[in-house]
C-alpha cells in the first residue's frame, strides 16, 4: 500500500516536530506528521512538571548561545533566523500568554504545559498539516543520495522533503526511545553516544529518604574527588527517595558524570550559603539564649530549612536532640553550627535516562548544515531539537533549542520544494 505523495513529511509529534511542521504549512506546503504515540506532545506535556518551562526570556543573544556550551559557534545563524524574542512573540500571538519567573525562565501564564500542546496543534491544523498517530515508522529508505519512503504500521509515505524530529532518550516513557538515533546510524551518519547530562543524583546516604518532597529554596553543595574539591553550585535543591535533585544539581549532573570517572565523588551541603560560619554561631547563641529551657529538637526547628530539622540532628552524635538547650555547651554549639555549614553526602552516581530532563548524544553538528537543518549527506534530510548532539542545561534551553531547530528546519524544508 501506497500513502499519498506529500510535499513534507514530518517523523515525530513532540516540540520541534510539531513547530516544523506549522511552519513548513505555513509556507503553503503540503505536510504530513506521523507520531508513533497516540496523543501528540507526549514528553511536551509533562514538562516542567506540567508547567512547562518554554523557554530562557535571556534577552543577550550571546549569554543565551553561551549556555549551548561548545554548539553556540554553531548556533549564531538558526537563532538569528528564530531566537527567544521570535519564540516568545509566536506564542502570544498565537493566544498563549507567558510570563518571567526566577533566572529569567518564562511559563504560560495558565501554568498548563497541555496549552503549549494545543497552540501548536492548532498551529498545524491551521496549515492543513495531516497528522497521523498511532503510526510507526519501521524503515526509512534511501535511494541515490536521497531519502525515498518511510516504510510504517500504516503503510508507505512518499515526500519530496524529510524532517527528522523523534526526539533523544530522555523519559522513554513517552516515546523518546533512541529510534531517531539508529535511523540516523543506518543513514551513514555518526551518531554520537547519549548520556543523561541533566538527571538527578543518587546519593548513599539513607537520612536523605527521609527528607523526601522537602525543597531547599537556597543552599551552596560543593563535589569532591578523594577530598580535593572540584566545583560549587549554589541554589535550590529537592531531596528525593533516591538522592537530591532541583534545578542545581541537574544542571551539576554532567560535571559529576566526569568526576565519577575519576574515583568516589563525595560532596557537602552548606545549608546557611550566605552567612559564614562564626555568623551562624552568633545567631545559634542568640536563639539559644531567647529558648534556654526548651528541648534541642523543638529550637533547631526555628533556624534550620523547614522539614529538615528531625532528619539532620541525629547526624551529629555527640549532641542529644532531647538535651535542653541550656545544658548545649559551647563546644557542641559551633560543632552544629560546623556541621550545618557541611552536611556530608556521598554520591553513588547518576539516575537513569527515565529520570533524565535532557539526555545528549546524537548528530554531530558537523554532519548537519546548522543555517537550514539540513543533512550534510542526504539533500532532502532535516533534523531537529534532540537528535541533536547538543549539551545544554535546564532551564528553559532544551525547548528553545526545539522551537529554533524546528522552526528553521521547516522555513528551509518548504523552500526546498
Amino acid at each position: 500500500m501506497r500513502g499519498s505523495d506529500y510535499d513534507v513529511l514530518v517523523i515525530g509529534g513532540g516540540a520541534s516536530g510539531m513547530m516544523a511542521a506549522g511552519r513548513a504549512a505555513e509556507g503553503g506546503k503540503r505536510v504530513l506528521l506521523l507520531e508513533k504515540n497516540i496523543e501528540l506532545g507526549v514528553k511536551l506535556s509533562i514538562s516542567g512538571g506540567g508547567r512547562c518551562n518554554i523557554m530562557n526570556a535571556e534577552d543577550d543573544g550571546r549569554l543565551l548561545l553561551a549556555h549551548y556550551g561548545a554548539a553556540d559557534k554553531f548556533l549564531h545563524s538558526a537563532f538569528s533566523q528564530f531566537g527567544m524574542r521570535d519564540t516568545f512573540s509566536f506564542f502570544e500571538s498565537k493566544g498563549l500568554p507567558l510570563k518571567v519567573e526566577a533566572q529569567k525562565r518564562a511559563f504560560p501564564v495558565s501554568e498548563r504545559a497541555s496549552d503549549v500542546v494545543a497552540t501548536l496543534v492548532n498551529y498545524m491544523k491551521a496549515g492543513n498539516v495531516d497528522v497521523r498517530t498511532g503510526v510507526t515508522v519501521k524503515k526509512i529508505v534511501t535511494a541515490n543520495g536521497r531519502i525515498e519512503r518511510v516504510l510504517t504500521s500504516a503503510g508507505e509515505f512518499y515526500a519530496h522533503i524529510y524532517i527528522l524530529a523523534t526526539g533523544g532518550v530522555s523519559h522513554p516513557e513517552t516515546g523518546s526511545t533512541g529510534d531517531g538515533f539508529s535511523w540516523l546510524a543506518e543513514l551513514g551518519h555518526t551518531v554520537a553516544n547519549p548520556t543523561p547530562t541533566i538527571v538527578p543524583l543518587k546519593v548513599k546516604e539513607g537520612w536523605v529518604k527521609k527528607l523526601a518532597g522537602v525543597s531547599i529554596p537556597n543552599m551552596k553543595i560543593t563535589f569532591s574527588v578523594r577530598q580535593e574539591k572540584k566545583f560549587s553550585r549554589t541554589g535550590p535543591l529537592l531531596f528525593t527517595h533516591f538522592g537530591v535533585s532541583g534545578p542545581t544539581i541537574l544542571n551539576s549532573a554532567g560535571k559529576v558524570a566526569d568526576l565519577l570517572q575519576e574515583g568516589s565523588v563525595s560532596a557537602h551541603i552548606d545549608f546557611f550559603p550566605g552567612v559564614d560560619q562564626g555568623l551562624l554561631d552568633k545567631k545559634l547563641t542568640e536563639l539559644f539564649d531567647a529558648n534556654k529551657n526548651k528541648l534541642l529538637r523543638n529550637v533547631l526547628k526555628d533556624i534550620v530549612p523547614p522539614g529538615t530539622s528531625e532528619a539532620l540532628l541525629p547526624l551529629v552524635p555527640q549532641i542529644d536532640p532531647e538535651t535542653k538547650v541550656h545544658s548545649v555547651t559551647k563546644e557542641h554549639r559551633r560543632m552544629l553550627a560546623a556541621f550545618l555549614k557541611r552536611v556530608p553526602l556521598t554520591v553513588n552516581g547518576l539516575m537513569d535516562f527515565d529520570r533524565a530532563v535532557v539526555a545528549d548524544g546524537g548528530l554531530p553538528l558537523t554532519e548537519v548544515d546548522t543555517k537550514t537543518m539540513r543533512s550534510q549527506r542526504h539533500e532532502n534530510l532535516f533534523v531537529t531539537g534532540d537528535l541533536l548532539h547538543i549539551t545544554r542545561p535546564s532551564g528553559g534551553y532544551s525547548l528553545q533549542l526545539c522551537w529554533t531547530t524546528g522552526y528553521v528546519a521547516g522555513t528551509h524544508a518548504a523552500a526546498r520544494v
